[in-house]
């Protein structure tokens, strides 16, 4: 397939980033690049979404890899798994698993699926901070991502979801749901309860973002969905009030410089060094904000936080506040990256240190995978923000019978995705934000 076919398709089928941001997928694939970057790399603890994937369907990605390899002039295509998920898959280092993929070793440190550091360590090249991987010959691209674009090529929209059921729950398992279906719903389907000290999480412990189940529904970025005390590490600064985060912040930094020497990106030479920040006020922030810049290359993953400072202090809250004002101020640094940090390899965190730092590691448990049937909803809700970018617009009425595959919401403007019904029924209720649908099956 040539390239602007295959964009054609997959912007069609509603492809998104299934990893994290919802980076459009067709606006991703283009000319210049060498290799293809499959990250399968499971970064965060008790998340076993792209191993269910590559457990059962790994033919089936390898398929949209080659397509987008092939159709993007590429030479060959690099498939990044941690090696702890090696054997689990029956797959090993260096192993020639497609045309021109082959297997690459990660080794199982936190967090090794931020793109950055994954470019780094399948490729041995450094993007420049606020630079794209294809500047430096690299597509980074999903193992569920690619399952999709596999499948859009057979036809079939970005409808169903795979996500891991994880944390504090009787079983971890691995689901596949419609797009839209509230996550309390689906909480009860899987017979999951979550306790009054627990909290819900969409994602992982470390980065995903504490969320109200009875509120809130899967999207096409929705990993997983995890459950987890209060009391634990992974969760307590998430809780925690701003103000509160930015006194301890400027009264307890003891300047021992941990966060900076751990800081996973500073590691490649990113212009990060959160023990300076923690000590500014979010007043000089305002007045200075040109001094700050650096701060829009952290990844938000939390190292400087969950393992690295021995106050309970928030870097990366920090920093979330100074790219908020950056922003405001449409500043971004610009500058290149210094040499890679000749004691990185001593630096980085093991991941069975980092989910006992954090305290899931109680919640490691091999998970069962329920792939046979999609689970049914008694009502979907399909926001239009599921993506980078602009919302898709609505497109249908009040009334509208659809079908699963069925484009609800257009795409509006090259960074934007459509929306489609996922499943056979009735819309009931159509707003700028969502498109409300009554299955009926």
């Amino acid at each position: 397939m040539q390239l602007n076919e295959l964009k054609q398709v997959v912007a069609a089928a509603g492809v998104v980033g299934a990893g994290g941001a919802g980076f459009p997928t067709a606006v991703k694939i283009a000319a210049g690049a060498d290799t293809l970057v499959i990250n399968a790399a499971e970064c965060e603890p008790l998340l076993h979404t792209d191993y269910a994937i590559m457990k059962t369907q790994l033919a089936t990605m390898l398929a949209g890899a080659e397509a987008v390899i092939e159709a993007a002039g590429m030479q060959r295509g690099v498939l990044g798994i941690k090696k702890h998920n090696l054997p689990r898959l029956g797959l090993y280092d260096g192993q020639q698993v497609s045309a021109h993929v082959r297997v690459h070793a990660l080794p199982d440190v936190y967090p090794m699926g931020d793109e950055i550091i994954l470019v780094y360590e399948t490729l041995g090249r450094v993007i420049a901070p606020g630079a794209l991987p294809l500047t430096v010959g690299a597509i980074v691209s999903n193992a569920e991502t690619l399952y999709n674009v596999a499948r859009a090529m057979e036809g079939t929209a970005v409808y169903e979801k795979w996500v891991t059921i994880g944390g504090k729950v009787p079983q971890t398992m691995v689901v596949k749901v419609p797009v839209g279906m509230r996550v309390s719903e689906l909480l009860e389907k899987c017979g999951v309860v979550v306790p009054a000290d627990c909290v819900v999480v969409d994602g992982g412990p470390a980065m995903g973002p504490v969320i109200d189940p009875s509120t809130s529904f899967v999207k096409k970025t929705t990993k997983g969905i995890t459950i987890y005390p209060r009391d634990i590490p992974a969760i307590t600064g998430k809780l925690a009030q701003t103000r509160v985060i930015n006194i301890h912040a400027l009264s307890n930094c003891c300047q021992c410089t941990r966060c900076t020497d751990l800081c996973p990106r500073g590691l490649i030479g990113y212009p990060l060094q959160p023990h300076k920040v923690v000590r500014a006020s979010m007043d000089m922030v305002e007045e200075m904000p040109h001094l700050f810049t650096g701060a829009t290359s952290c990844s938000g993953c939390g190292v400087c936080e969950l393992v690295a400072c021995c106050q309970e202090i928030s870097p990366r809250r920090v920093y979330a506040q100074v790219k908020g004002i950056l922003a405001k101020n449409k500043l971004r640094y610009s500058g290149g990256a210094a040499p890679v940090d000749p004691d990185r390899d001593y630096r980085m965190v093991p991941s069975d240190r980092f989910a006992r730092m954090i305290g899931v590691e109680q919640f490691e448990s091999e998970p069962v995978l329920k792939l046979n049937s999609v689970m049914k909803a008694s009502e979907i809700t399909l926001l239009t923000r599921q993506h980078v970018g602009a919302p898709a617009v609505p497109c249908v009425q009040v009334g509208d019978v659809v079908e699963p595959g069925m484009v609800v919401a257009q795409a509006n403007g090259m960074i934007s995705a459509n929306i489609h019904a996922s499943v056979h029924g009735r819309v009931t209720a159509v707003s700028d934000s969502a498109v409300v649908i009554a299955p009926q099956y």
